[in-house]
């Protein structure tokens, strides 16, 4: 089918959370700002194509991950520029690790925490188990980093995928044997620690910073390959569900999950037909003031927002469309984030 229409779709003023919400079209160099009615109100040129994650810093600056000329040549969610611009466009930091993915945050002390694939050692690739026989990279398995720098660029802290329990969580049997975890998440929790996201193991998992250690794990295949875990004021671990490896009908969800019990407190999942709420790769969700959540399905390019019952109350259809090398044209959308007027990023700006 054709997408028949883009930009606002829909929206119910009296219940929607008023705002200015962030996003970037996959394989763009632009960010757009945009104000509840779909207009652009500002817009970012960044240096380097296939812009993924971006967000506004407190002091109104834009982060960002860019790609870099000499990224692996790898399909899901390279990068290697880590940037942050000024309001106006200017360039003001950056660092360049030509391995970093998908997820990066620019720390209070001036720094930066990142995701980067590395080699695995043929000893630790040799421990992992499950994924699709055959699909191996000639070069060897990747594994995933958490890497720290400071304002200067140089590493202070690291953490290795190669020091988790591999034996314990396979991959995913539809899975690649190429990258073992495919971390798409990075989320800086009070205290340091960090929230991070395991695509291919269907595994969520918080490392406590002065461990090293795993000290809280989540794992269930209704996941699906999932993304943009975040906690939450509560506490309660929010995550877009992908739903990509169902032992049925695929569709996509957004889940709460209670962290002590696991349990999954709430549940975004279509009202009507489920089916027409799929992305099986990127997307992301974000809890807003007075409860409602904005959701991304990045393969349809779409943003909207839904209560708490499940009511879609404001509703975007990316209208920036662009060639893709893998996929043709498309308007997909890795996340997005919804700013209140008076919030720090935004304030006295627009």
């Amino acid at each position: 089918m054709l997408v028949q229409q883009a930009g606002i779709t829909f929206h119910d003023p009296a219940r929607s959370t008023p705002g200015y919400t962030l996003f970037s079209r996959t394989q763009s160099r632009d960010v757009y700002l945009i104000d509840m009615a779909g207009e652009v109100v500002r817009q970012w040129e960044t240096g380097g194509g296939s812009t993924h994650f971006a967000y506004l810093l407190p002091n109104g600056n834009l982060w960002v991950c860019e790609r870099s000329e000499d990224a692996p040549q790898i399909m899901a969610g390279p990068g290697g520029r880590m940037r942050e611009y000024d309001w106006d466009g200017n360039l003001v930091w950056e660092h360049v690790d030509r391995m970093q993915h998908h997820d990066a945050r620019r720390l209070a002390n001036g720094g930066a925490a990142y995701i980067a694939w590395e080699r695995l050692d043929d000893d630790t690739a040799k421990r992992v188990k499950g994924g699709v026989p055959g699909t191996e990279r000639p070069e060897g398995m990747l594994g995933e980093t958490v890497r720290e720098v400071d304002a200067g660029g140089e590493p202070v802290w690291e953490w290795r995928i190669a020091d988790l329990d591999i034996e314990r969580y396979p991959l995913h049997r539809n899975a690649p044997r190429a990258i073992y975890g495919h971390c798409n998440t990075l989320d800086v929790l009070p205290g340091g620690d960090y929230l991070l996201s395991f695509k291919t193991l269907n595994l969520l998992v918080i490392l406590d910073r002065g461990t090293g250690k795993v000290r809280w794990a989540f794992q269930n295949d209704d996941l699906g390959g999932q993304h943009d875990a975040q906690m939450i004021e509560t506490g309660n671990v929010l995550v877009f569900a992908n739903g990509a490896y169902a032992s049925d009908i695929h569709f996509s969800s957004v889940w709460e999950i209670e962290p002590e019990t696991g349990e999954v407190v709430w549940r975004y999942k279509a009202k009507r037909n489920a089916c027409s709420f799929y992305s099986p790769h990127i997307s992301g969700c974000q809890r807003l003031a007075g409860g409602n959540t904005l959701i991304c399905e990045g393969a349809k390019g779409a943003i909207f927002e839904v209560t708490p019952e499940c009511d879609v109350v404001w509703e975007y259809v990316c209208p920036y469309w662009g060639a893709h090398p893998h996929f043709g044209e498309i308007n997909f959308i890795f996340r997005a984030r919804r700013y209140e007027a008076d919030s720090p990023e935004i304030r006295n700006r627009v």
